[in-house]
């Protein structure tokens, strides 16, 4: 049996590199141009060659999205953009732009091509015409049931991969086709600027009564009829690896390190467990309590299992939970003193309950008894963004592992 990929975002270096070392088999990332996710960090030239580096050190995979649908003023910029591009052993390009796969296959005849969601296959003649064009895999639209995957796996050739998203943000729209964005602000979603007017407030407005406007619930905070909640499958491993998908992605190009390392080494757990004995699987509530500590929207399966319904939209609120802060990041630790070097990324104070977690480990509770500064005294707290100081952990730990306190 043939191991189901975890997939993960990479919205710059540093979180290339923190998924990597939190458990995911295969990144996929954005270059400066391109790549639907222009407000994220994003890789430079030479960040894309040192995170393949780093991915394939580890045995990893490196996928860049060039996904955009590209207009006439794309072309010659996107040609320039392969040619530095070429020589770097980018191991798939992810593309949804017939045009833009044209362009791919004329400068690296040889490259791997994996079809974006945006590209909307939801079909198995869809996806017997893009086989025909040169694909190895398809991102599957996130409009399709676990009934329709199977009966895809079943008739597509064995070399002809699917890969689905498991975790994160459900867009309103097909697949991410929204002219929202566009109308209302004049930013593309589909070249990569979205600013996810799904997620406002609305009223309504009658054409007779201008100025007067109307929830349309009986609710005083207005209605989010746009809004829909987090995909999470993190409960249902056995049913996404039996369907027939080959690589289970995680939405969050634009999300923080902390948000990062926390899905992937939920689903690492959870995919490794099927795996040590798929026929005694249980499902350890565990994993679904970590996703819960991070920013996230109340959580819905999408269409795996039926067409969504109202259970499926948040029509009170668009605002995220954020019941837990990341306070800090590990840059080294001593054995013999047991004092950690944390980089601080939100206040925190002595006396303060943390949990500790890291790559393929369980979190550790403890209070912080003591902190110190860079100098070695005694501080009561860090309010400083970035501040570096010393705490005594209660338990090994290493460069990389996260520290995160429950907002009271």
């Amino acid at each position: 049996m043939k191991k189901i990929e975890l997939l993960a975002p990479a919205g710059d270096l540093e979180k290339l590199k923190i998924a990597i070392d939190y458990g995911a088999d295969a990144v996929y990332f954005g270059g400066e141009m391109f790549s639907l996710r222009a407000g994220a960090g994003n890789l430079t030239v030479d960040e894309i060659r040192e995170g393949i580096e780093y991915a394939h050190s580890k045995g990893k995979k490196a996928y860049l999205t060039v996904n955009i649908f590209a207009h006439n003023e794309d072309i010659k910029p996107f040609e320039e953009y392969l040619n530095k591009m070429k020589d770097l052993p980018i191991d798939a390009f992810i593309v949804s732009d017939p045009g833009i796969i044209l362009l791919l296959k004329e400068a690296i005849p040889n490259a791997e091509l994996h079809l974006s969601t945006q590209a909307n296959m939801t079909n198995y003649k869809t996806a017997e015409f893009w086989y025909k064009m040169g694909i190895k895999r398809i991102v599957l639209a996130r409009e399709m049931t676990f009934s329709e995957i199977k009966q895809l796996h079943e008739v597509m050739p064995d070399d002809m991969e699917l890969e689905a998203f498991v975790q994160g943000a459900m867009c309103i729209s097909y697949s991410g086709r929204c002219l929202l964005s566009n109308f209302m602000i004049e930013r593309d979603a589909n070249r990569g600027q979205c600013a996810h007017p799904c997620r406002w407030k609305y009223h309504l407005v009658e054409e007779q009564r201008p100025g007067e406007y109307f929830p349309i619930e009986e609710d005083d905070r207005g209605t989010y009829i746009l809004n829909s909640r987090d995909l999470c499958m993190i409960e249902h491993i056995p049913e996404l690896i039996e369907s027939g998908i080959l690589s289970a992605k995680i939405e969050g190009r634009m999300k923080s390190i902390f948000y990062v390392a926390t899905i992937v080494s939920a689903y690492r757990k959870a995919i490794d467990a099927y795996y040590e004995d798929p026929q005694h699987y249980n499902f350890n509530e565990e994993w679904l309590n970590e996703l819960k500590k991070v920013s996230h929207r109340e959580f819905t399966t999408g269409f795996y299992f039926d067409k969504p319904t109202n259970k499926d939209q948040n029509y009170q609120t668009s605002a995220y939970t954020r019941d837990y802060s990341f306070v800090g990041l590990v840059k080294a630790y001593d054995s013999e003193t047991g004092l950690a070097v944390v980089e601080q990324r939100n206040k925190m104070s002595v006396g303060e309950e943390i949990e500790v977690f890291g790559p393929y480990t369980d979190y550790f509770s403890q209070k912080i008894d003591e902190m110190l500064n860079e100098e070695g005294e005694a501080i009561e707290s860090a309010p400083h963004p970035q501040q570096i100081v010393q705490i005594k952990m209660s338990n090994p730990v290493k460069a990389g592992f996260m520290i995160r306190k429950y907002k009271k």
